[in-house]
This record gives C-alpha cells, sequence and structure tokens, in this order.
C-alpha cells in the first residue's frame, strides 16, 4: 500500500505536466488567417488593419463557420504598415547603439477590422504563441513587451481593453479610441498629432480661403459623433456654417450593402447639389474605399452625369485607398482634394527594402501572398489544383507599376508612425536596460525568467523618450501621451489614367513663431477641373462688398445674409461686416460708403477769393475814411466841421476807421489773440460810434431846444454832455467785455461735424450768452440812437444831421437785425464771412450817410461852406 502511494506521488506531476502538455496542444478552431512572425529576445505585437471578410450576419443558432480565404477584401496599401514594422525592426537589430547583444522580434495580426478576431489576436500575443491560453504559460516564456495598434478608433479600444489588464504598453498609430465613463484613462500612446491640432489646421485652412459654407461627412461610429460635435461649435465660432452634416455607417455584412448604397445616394445627391464647394470628411483610414462609391451612387441619373467638382478636405486618419474591386473605378471626383497628413520623411533605405519584397523571400509573412494576388490581380498555382483560373501570379511582379491608390512606395503617414513606434519602444527598452544595468536589479544580454512581469514599467521610460529616429525627426510624448508632431499639408493630384500624386502645399506646426504656425503656397494647388484653375468659393451668399453691411435672413444660419447699404455718414471698409461705423472727426465717409477721406482743413483765409474781397473792401473803406479825416482835419474852420461838435465828429470818424480795421481780425488762420481780441474790439468800438452818433443827435435836439427864449438848456448844451454820452456808453460796453473775458474768453477751436467734408478752423465765442449780451447793447444803443434822431429830423436848421443819423441808423438797424438769421443758418467759414459783412455794411452805411452829405459840400460845394452864405440863408 505504501508502495502503491509513493508511486501514485511520483507519478502525480508528470501527469499533471501531460494533462497541461494536452492542453497547450489545443488549437484555436478559427486561428487568424494571417500572421507575420519573427523571433527576437523581445517581442512587439502588431495589430494591423490589411484586411476584412464579406459575410453573412450570424444567427447565433449554430457556430458560424470559419472564414475562407476566397470572402478576404484586401486593402493593398495596408501590407504597407507591415512592412514598417518589419523595416523598423530591421534597422535596430543592426544598429549597435539600441539594444545592443539583444534583438527584437515582432509578432503581426491582422484585425480583419473585427472586434471578435481583434480581440482573439490580442489574447494569442498575451499567450504563448500559436495558442490562446490567456494567463497560462506553457513550455517558453512570452516575451510581448508592447503591441502597436490599431488603425482606427474601434480596433484600438478593443485592443486596449485587453492591454490595460496586463499593463502592457500599445502605440496607436491611427485614431484614438472614444473614452467614456466605462473605459477611464487607458494605457496608450498616440502616435499621430493631437485632435485638436487637426480641427485648428482645418479651421486655418477655412478661413485662409474664406470658405465659409461648408459640408461635413462623417462615419456614423463613436469617432465620428465626437468630431461632429466638437468641430460645429468650434467653426461655428469663428464664422463657418454647415450646408450640411451627413454619416455614413459602415457595414458589416453583406445584408447590409442595399442599405448602405441607398444611403451614400441619398448623401452624393445632397452633396452634389449643395452650394457648399468644400466638403470636409471624416473618418478611418479606409473610409476611402467608401467615399469612393459616391460618384456611382445617384437617385437622379442627371446628377451623375453632371457631377458638380467639390473641393474635399480630409483629415489623418483617411488614406486614398481602393479595394481591389475598386482597382479601375474613376477618382476623378477627389482631385484636388486638400488633406492633412502626418508630417513624415521617408526613412533612408525603406524604398528599397519595399523594391526587393519577393513572395518567395519572405519566411514567416503570412500576409504577402494574399496581398499580392489581390493586388496584382493574379493567383499563385495550388499543387492540390488541377485547373487555376485567371492570370498566374510568378512572383517577379513589380510593386512599383501598382495604382497609387493600391501601393506607394515611399512611407506614408501611417507606416512613418508604425516605423516611430517601433524606435519608440525600442528606445524605452534601452533606457529601461541601461537604468537596470546601472543599479544592477538585472544583468541583460540574456533572457532572465518572468520578464514580462516587469514590462509594466515600460510605462516610464515611454513617457520620457526623446530622440531622432533615422529620418531626422524628433519623437517625443507630451504628458498626455501624444506625439509632438506637425501636419502637412498635400495636394492629391489624380490625372486622367488614375495615377496618383501627393503635392505638399504647405505646413501647420505649433512650434512654429506665431505667424508661421499655418503656412500654405497656393499657387502650387491643382484644383479639380470644374472650377477652370481658379481658387473656388464656397459661401451661402456672395460677399457683401465695402459699403455695405450683413443682414441675417430669418431662419437662416448666420453665414446666410442680405447686403445692405451703409446709411448716410457710415462707411464700412472691409467684406462682410456685421454693422457699418462712423469715420473719425478728422475724416468723412466716401459717396460709395467704402472708405474714410480726411477732411480738408478750412477757415477765411487771405488767399482764397472772398477773403481777398472782404479784405479789399476793409481796406478801401478804412482808407476812405482817413481820407475824410484828413478833409475834416484840413477844413477843420469851416463851418460845416464846427457845426456839430467837431472834436466828437473826429472821434466818430477815427472809430469807423478801426471799425473797418477790426474786420481784419476775422480773417486768416484763429490764433488765440485774434479770437481773443476781435469780437470784444468789435463790440467796444462799435459801441463808441453808435455813442458817437447818439451824442451828435442829443446834441442837436439840446441845442435847437437852448435856443428858444427863456430855455434853461443852455446850460446843458456843451461838449462836456458829448463826452459823457461817449464815455459813459462804451465804458458800459468795455464792462460787458471785462466780464466775458473773465469768465469765458474766446478761445481757437476746430468745427469738425458742421460740414461734413471739412474741419473748421474758427474762434469758439466761449460764453456765447455774453456775446449776445455785446450785440443786445449795441442793438440798444441803435434804437435809441435811431429814436432820438428820428423824432430830431425836422428840426430848422441848416446843418442839422438828424435826417442823415436817422438814416444811417435805419441802414445799421437793418443790417444787424438781419445778420442774426443770416449768421445762426450759415456755417464755417461762411458765418465769419456774414459777420465781416455785417461790420463793413453797417460801418459803410453809418459812414455814408452822416458824412457823404458834409464831403458833397466840402469838396463839390465849397461857396456853401462860408458864414457869409449862411448869413443870407438866415436872412
Amino acid at each position: 500500500m505504501v508502495i502503491f502511494v509513493v508511486l501514485l506521488l511520483a507519478l502525480f506531476p508528470y501527469s499533471i505536466r501531460q494533462a497541461h502538455k494536452a492542453i497547450c496542444n489545443l488549437q484555436d478552431p478559427h486561428h487568424p488567417l494571417h500572421v507575420y512572425y519573427q523571433p527576437g529576445d523581445f517581442i512587439i505585437g502588431g495589430i494591423i488593419s490589411h484586411g476584412a471578410f464579406l459575410s453573412t450576419s450570424a444567427t447565433f443558432m449554430v457556430e458560424p463557420p470559419p472564414e475562407l480565404p476566397e470572402e478576404l477584401v484586401v486593402v493593398p496599401k495596408g501590407y504597407q504598415h507591415i512592412l514598417a514594422l518589419a523595416f523598423a525592426v530591421k534597422e535596430i537589430n543592426e544598429c549597435p547603439h539600441i539594444l545592443p547583444n539583444i534583438t527584437l522580434g515582432f509578432h503581426i495580426y491582422d484585425s480583419y477590422t473585427n472586434a471578435m478576431k481583434t480581440y482573439l489576436a490580442t489574447l494569442i500575443l498575451l499567450s504563448k504563441l500559436e495558442k490562446c491560453v490567456p494567463n497560462y504559460i506553457c513550455n517558453i516564456e512570452n516575451n510581448l513587451t508592447g503591441v502597436i495598434g490599431g488603425v482606427d478608433s474601434e480596433i484600438s479600444f478593443y485592443v486596449a481593453t485587453i492591454l490595460d489588464v496586463y499593463k502592457i504598453p500599445q502605440l496607436i498609430y491611427g485614431s484614438a479610441p472614444v473614452m467614456n465613463d466605462k473605459s477611464p484613462g487607458l494605457p496608450f500612446y498616440q502616435m499621430a498629432p493631437q485632435e485638436a491640432l487637426q480641427y485648428e489646421a482645418i479651421l486655418s485652412l477655412l478661413l485662409h480661403f474664406r470658405w465659409t459654407w461648408i459640408g461635413v461627412v462623417a462615419m456614423d461610429n463613436d469617432n465620428g459623433e465626437k468630431i461632429v460635435r466638437t468641430v460645429v461649435p468650434l467653426f461655428s465660432k469663428n464664422g463657418i456654417c454647415f450646408a450640411f452634416i451627413e454619416r455614413i455607417r459602415n457595414f458589416s455584412f453583406i445584408t447590409e450593402f442595399n442599405g448602405l448604397l441607398q444611403q451614400g445616394a441619398k448623401i452624393h445627391d445632397k452633396i452634389m447639389s449643395s452650394k457648399a464647394n468644400v466638403v470636409v470628411v471624416y473618418g478611418e483610414p479606409y473610409s476611402m474605399t467608401t467615399f469612393r462609391w459616391l460618384p456611382y451612387l445617384s437617385e437622379h441619373n442627371d446628377m451623375t452625369n453632371n457631377a458638380k467638382g467639390k473641393v474635399w478636405i480630409s483629415t489623418t486618419q483617411i488614406e486614398f485607398t481602393s479595394n481591389v474591386y475598386q482597382r479601375n473605378w474613376d477618382s476623378g471626383i477627389f482631385n484636388g482634394t486638400i488633406a492633412f497628413e502626418i508630417h513624415f520623411s521617408d526613412p533612408p533605405g525603406f524604398h528599397q527594402y519595399v523594391e526587393h519584397r519577393n513572395p518567395s523571400n519572405t519566411d514567416g509573412d503570412g500576409f504577402i501572398r494574399d496581398f499580392w494576388q489581390q493586388a496584382f490581380d493574379c493567383v499563385f498555382p495550388n499543387i492540390t489544383a488541377d485547373k487555376v483560373e485567371g492570370n498566374i501570379c510568378t512572383g517577379e511582379e513589380k510593386l512599383e507599376n501598382l495604382p497609387g491608390s493600391f501601393f506607394e512606395m515611399s512611407m506614408t503617414g501611417y507606416s512613418y508612425s508604425i516605423h516611430s513606434a517601433v524606435y519608440a519602444m525600442a528606445h524605452a527598452l534601452h533606457a529601461m536596460s541601461t537604468f537596470r544595468l546601472r543599479h544592477r536589479a538585472m544583468a541583460y544580454g540574456r533572457r532572465v525568467k518572468n520578464q514580462n512581469r516587469l514590462f509594466w514599467q515600460l510605462h516610464h521610460f515611454l513617457r520620457s523618450i526623446s530622440f531622432n529616429n533615422t529620418a531626422g525627426d524628433v519623437v517625443t510624448f507630451n504628458q498626455n501621451g501624444e506625439i509632438a508632431s506637425s501636419l502637412d499639408i498635400i495636394n492629391w493630384i489624380i490625372l486622367p489614367n488614375q495615377s496618383f500624386n501627393r503635392v505638399r502645399i504647405g505646413r501647420m506646426d505649433p512650434e512654429a513663431p506665431p505667424d508661421q504656425v499655418f503656412t500654405i503656397d497656393k499657387e502650387v494647388i491643382t484644383w479639380h477641373s470644374w472650377f477652370n484653375k481658379v481658387q473656388p468659393l464656397s459661401a451661402c451668399t456672395e460677399s457683401c462688398q465695402p459699403g455695405s453691411s450683413k443682414k441675417v435672413k430669418e431662419g437662416k444660419p448666420f453665414c446666410c445674409y442680405d447686403c445692405i447699404p451703409c446709411p448716410e455718414g457710415e462707411i464700412s471698409n472691409q467684406e462682410d461686416m456685421n454693422d457699418c461705423f462712423k469715420c473719425s472727426d478728422e475724416n468723412y465717409p466716401s459717396r460709395e460708403h467704402d472708405t474714410c477721406f480726411p477732411k480738408g482743413i478750412t477757415f477765411l483765409s487771405y488767399e482764397e477769393p472772398l477773403g481777398i474781397c472782404l479784405a479789399s473792401f476793409a481796406i478801401s473803406f478804412a482808407f476812405i475814411t482817413a481820407l475824410v479825416l484828413g478833409t475834416f482835419l484840413k477844413n477843420h474852420k469851416t463851418p460845416i466841421v464846427k457845426a456839430n461838435n467837431r472834436n466828437l465828429t473826429y472821434t466818430l470818424l477815427i472809430t469807423l476807421l478801426l471799425c473797418f480795421l477790426s474786420a481784419l481780425l476775422f480773417i486768416g488762420q484763429p490764433k488765440k489773440m485774434t479770437c481773443f481780441l476781435r469780437q470784444t474790439a468789435f463790440g467796444i468800438i462799435f459801441s463808441v460810434a453808435v455813442s458817437c452818433v447818439l451824442a451828435k443827435t442829443v446834441t442837436v435836439i439840446l441845442a435847437f431846444m437852448a435856443t428858444k427864449p427863456g430855455s434853461k438848456m443852455r446850460k446843458c448844451v456843451g461838449k462836456s454832455l458829448a463826452t459823457t454820452i461817449v464815455i459813459s456808453c462804451s465804458l458800459l460796453q468795455a464792462g460787458i467785455c471785462t466780464v466775458w473775458l473773465a469768465i469765458s474768453p474766446p478761445f481757437p477751436d476746430a468745427d469738425k461735424h458742421s460740414v461734413a467734408k471739412e474741419i473748421i478752423l474758427e474762434c469758439n465765442e466761449g460764453a456765447v450768452v455774453m456775446f449776445y449780451c455785446v450785440l443786445s447793447y449795441m442793438g440798444l444803443l441803435a434804437i435809441i440812437s435811431f429814436t432820438v434822431a428820428f423824432l430830431a429830423r425836422k428840426l430848422p436848421d441848416i446843418f442839422n444831421e438828424a435826417k442823415f443819423i436817422t438814416f444811417s441808423m435805419l441802414v445799421f438797424c437793418s443790417v444787424w437785425v438781419s445778420f442774426v438769421p443770416t449768421y445762426l443758418s450759415t456755417k464755417g467759414k461762411y458765418m465769419v464771412a456774414v459777420e465781416i459783412f455785417s461790420i463793413l455794411a453797417s460801418s459803410a452805411g453809418l459812414f455814408g450817410c452822416i458824412f457823404s452829405p458834409k464831403c458833397y459840400i466840402i469838396l463839390l460845394r465849397s461857396e456853401l461852406n462860408n458864414r457869409d452864405y449862411l448869413k443870407t440863408l438866415r436872412m
């Protein structure tokens, strides 16, 4: 019994090992058809989207059969992603400076753009090679250090959810997964530039070309919905409107194909019938295979035959690709597309590496045969088949002969991201090994058991790496695990023979100086032929030209508006202005209301005809007055000069002379002194003149009354009375002017509003009330003088001046009564001209009516100017 127990215990470990071995040998019934494996000390996993199976939907009643190779539809351009990973590993293994004495290997599976197959491929990577036994290691170690993939957001999400459990780094070379409440903070690194940079780049492009009326086409998935939610408010805030937003859904089964075509026909017709000439497309790498259906879909035949050209703007996620059945399809609709791509440089040696690729010399590459057959439309002979249908693949076909939508010999953005991801992984491994060697935690150069349990530490080194790759570009991650990169702006040129070229036309570089962040050379852009080589316009409404403003149409987007002319006095000097605005005070609007012109500086000057004329009149009258004064002085002993207070006559003549000369203060550019003097001098001088006239009139009346027998007026008649009247009346006006100058004196000013096109230099009267007080007082004196003279006009005296004074004061009052409304109704220099004219006219009226009769007698009828003749008249 004891012996039996001992034997049983001895055999128990062996039976367990055999049981484990049996379990390990179980093969998954639906193992992926394609795998590319290269051994190494460290293994980099790859999840590549190389093709997809077209199958019918599952019924869940029976186990679905495995897919057959005949059901596979390859997207040939995806094979370059595989080559980029293999090429990077080859370069690193040949480089003595990165991971010396350590070899990298890789293990690549196809996701087939399918959730179940992606999960399966990820689990296989985490298990023993070619066996799917998660969390179980049998026979050999699994050295998986990280996974590169996938190419779209959904595939990346499927991979990330599993790798997160094991803390295995994931380097995504396509769109980042859309996070939600159930998947916070998955540990992945994004090799593509940040989404925000793409949005900013597209917005800069739209604003640069002033495309404000656009359409948006996005894939109907979480990533497409996220993009729409982000783009619509961002673009709207910057003046971009949306003619349409369409979503194209993916299809997984053949039964959904007809529905997709019907939806595509409606989308196609909506795009082509829209006035929006610009369409922004957001999608995944192979979305272009879906978009290429659009030219062949329409519910209206005439729209297909007469399709308009559009400017397609694509994001970095979209590659110009074709399925094998789209080999000969016309791609002219996408000619002139402006695409954003990850900035990359073709690593040296990659072209030669691809050029020598051949199905006969690629051990371990399980992808190349199906790629080769579908890309070159041929089949490899099968030793089990008696007859082969179609062209025979020789293996000597040249990859450079494939159309650009199938395959490109130079790296694309995605391939470059994979290439950089491999180098990032290698540099992180190198940094970690150096760190451990320094601390002697473990010895490298040989494999150590359970290394995979330590690869979670790789995250620390990945976050901190910074290096120059073989293409010369710096690779580094920011704090969010996003690669610091820029975007190239590419113009797709599709020739009539369907050959495809990329032309780099600009760049979006966030690290550049502010004025060089977005650069584009629009001169090298090739537009769709429908635009006749002219830069396309895309606006809901033609731009409102300068001189008008926008008025949004009710119920329409803000980009749809009417153009209304600017109101009088306002302008708009740019296109599509929301509101007109007034010019500054120094400028005036043009007739077209589109610009402001500087106002001319104007004042009544001596150089202009009006100023010259008024100055000539003032000087002429002053000269005549001076001549009359000289004549009176010469004939001061004659009766006619002596008859009416000779000194008062001289004072009046001198005052009138000053009145004429005071008009000159109003001509010329207003200065501080001239503004200070001209109104006050005019008021005081005129008050003296009118006071003299009043004194002369009162003197005449008193003299007549004094001649009556027994009159007591003899005592009042004399020089002192006239002097008193003149001084008292003048002092009162001088007092008013003094108060004026003390309170608010006149000062030079510029009137910018009275005349539309001129700035009038003038004297601001300061206290306008005081100005009108001066005029009112002068008018009061004139009315008194007129009244007194009118009463004395019929007095019996040979040299009675009362009648002449009556006429002079009538002229004086008429001039100044008409002055007030005329002055208030004119503007600018013509106001000054009216005042000068009133000064000259009123002064000339006084001078002419009072002194012309006397001058006539003195100069022409001297016989009347003697005492004997006067006695004869009296007798």
